[in-house]
């Protein structure tokens, strides 16, 4: 696995209508000893309530967050969403940049794509989001998509998108990247660049090939790079299943890993070899799992990736880095850029609020057990109605700053799991907001009994602690942490419902 370590696995996939004690606060795992042999979190250790150690999570790889949410980051309350996206324990932002939006809609004369101040660019809009962002504290990823009506290779038809000319995607990078290198008066510096969204559906690049959107991704990773090696680019970005047109639907996607595998030229089976000579340049890739059958769950069709399946793209991504397809002057990142579960209330069939809250905690472990570095939640705020995208930390308000927090919110910002191994109980988290590092795990037997210190741990320099506790439990016990500064993460319990629960992520 890239960077996973522990001794234990990712269990089965967790659902059904659970009562939480909720709290602002931060999710915590903790491991405690009776005995002074016990000093790693490796250990298996007795718990008393007379002798709880503080112990320390060793070296993990670690886990940040971030939020898109491209309604409020381009609103009248976008200071304030980036306020509480800070405060929600994420470090990103990913930003939409239409290129379509910067560069001119019809070249004028003396017109230079490849110079940021030609007449033309408008970068008002892209510039007070970024600053915005970085005033609050946090890294603008600008996710760059939508053709110029010049910069068409292919043009649009009917709802699909066309595809740009590589070349001249090339030339509004070394723009982009230009504008944004620190050196403009007053533009704060961007220097994290995706490259379009879900490539692999014809509704933003038509035809949806690996071979169009490589000529793409290296044209555009040249250009920013030539501007400053240490500039990151964030290629894949896919949608999670392939499907074939149709007379009703006019728009298909390719699987994942079949665009994967065509981009990166790579055979399928487990020991891909390459099949062709061409290599694509980027230094992270991401995608989208979403999930219709839980956390841990898998895609019905073997191309097609949630987030049970990320091993397996996470698997075909190293076989490109080894098998020199991918060029990077960077250790190649494994991301997720957009992902999220739509709550009930509002939306009539989504998850239970509880269970949604739950599978958020799961879907983060699930995630960084698989690799993952970097998870983008989508959606700081429900968007009202009874419409898709009800998947915010927080319930549509017209107002962002009397918007009330979901549980969802604190699943988000202070993760934390707990499974029961025989007599061991394993536990994950991430504590993203305190400035203190001892977390301290507390455990209740049934829903209305008292918490009681069974641990205390210190994270790593991540946020990170996991341990594996010694701990008489039975499935009636629930387990919480809490951490000064990030106040108590929800209650986790131990029982596991049922894994058959089966709810669309949105729509």
């Amino acid at each position: 696995m890239l960077g996973s370590s522990g001794s234990w696995v990712a269990c089965p996939a967790m659902g059904g209508n659970i009562r939480y004690v909720i709290a602002a606060g931060a999710l915590v795992c903790l491991a405690a000893t009776a005995s002074a042999a016990a000093a790693s979190v490796g250990q298996r250790t007795h718990v008393t309530r007379h002798d709880v150690r503080t112990l320390t999570t060793k070296g993990t790889p670690p886990l940040t967050t971030a939020i898109a949410d491209p309604w409020l980051f381009n609103s009248s309350q976008t200071p304030m969403a980036f306020d509480k996206t800070r405060a929600a324990g994420a470090r990103y932002v990913r930003l939409s940049l239409d290129w379509n939006g910067v560069a001119p809609t019809t070249r004028p004369a003396g017109f230079v794509a490849k110079d940021p101040e030609s007449p033309g660019y408008s970068w008002r809009n892209a510039d007070a989001a970024v600053a915005h962002a970085v005033a609050a504290g946090l890294t603008p990823i600008l996710d760059v998509a939508g053709t110029p009506p010049w910069a068409y290779a292919k043009k649009r038809e009917g709802v699909n998108a066309g595809t740009p000319k590589a070349a001249y995607l090339g030339e509004f990078a070394t723009a982009l990247a230009k504008h944004f290198d620190g050196s403009t008066p007053g533009v704060p510096a961007a220097h994290v660049f995706q490259v379009w969204n879900e490539p692999n559906v014809s509704l933003y690049l038509s035809p949806a090939k690996g071979s169009t959107y490589r000529g793409m991704v290296n044209a555009f990773a040249d250009a920013v790079h030539a501007v400053d090696a240490k500039n990151v680019v964030i290629a894949g970005d896919l949608d999670p299943f392939g499907h074939p047109k149709s007379k009703k639907q006019k728009w298909n996607s390719v699987a994942p890993l079949a665009f994967m595998r065509s981009l990166l030229c790579l055979s399928k089976g487990k020991h891909p070899h390459r099949t062709c000579k061409n290599t694509v340049h980027f230094d992270v890739w991401s995608h989208h799992p979403y999930t219709f059958n839980g956390p841990f769950g898998h895609a019905r069709n073997h191309d097609d990736i949630s987030l049970g399946d990320l091993p397996r793209m996470r698997s075909l991504l190293r076989a490109g880095v080894r098998l020199h397809r991918v060029v990077s002057p960077h250790a190649v990142k494994f991301w997720v850029t957009e992902f999220s579960w739509d709550t009930r209330p509002p939306r009539r069939h989504a998850a239970p609020m509880n269970l949604a809250a739950r599978w958020t905690e799961e879907a983060l472990y699930q995630m960084w057990h698989s690799g993952v570095s970097l998870v983008t939640w989508f959606g700081l705020q429900d968007r009202g109605g009874r419409g898709p995208y009800q998947s915010g930390l927080f319930r549509h308000s017209k107002s962002l700053e009397k918007a009330k927090p979901k549980p969802v919110l604190t699943a988000f910002r202070f993760p934390f799991v707990a499974y029961l191994h025989g007599r061991s109980v394993g536990i994950w988290g991430r504590d993203g907001t305190s400035d203190k590092r001892v977390v301290t795990i507390q455990r209740r037997h049934g829903v209305r009994g008292a918490w009681r210190t069974v641990a205390r741990i210190r994270s790593n320099s991540s946020g990170i602690f996991k341990a594996s506790l010694k701990l008489r439990a039975s499935t009636k016990d629930w387990l919480r942490a809490t951490a000064s500064g990030s106040g108590a993460s929800l209650g986790f319990s131990l029982t596991r419902p049922s894994p058959k629960l089966r709810y669309a992520p949105f729509g």
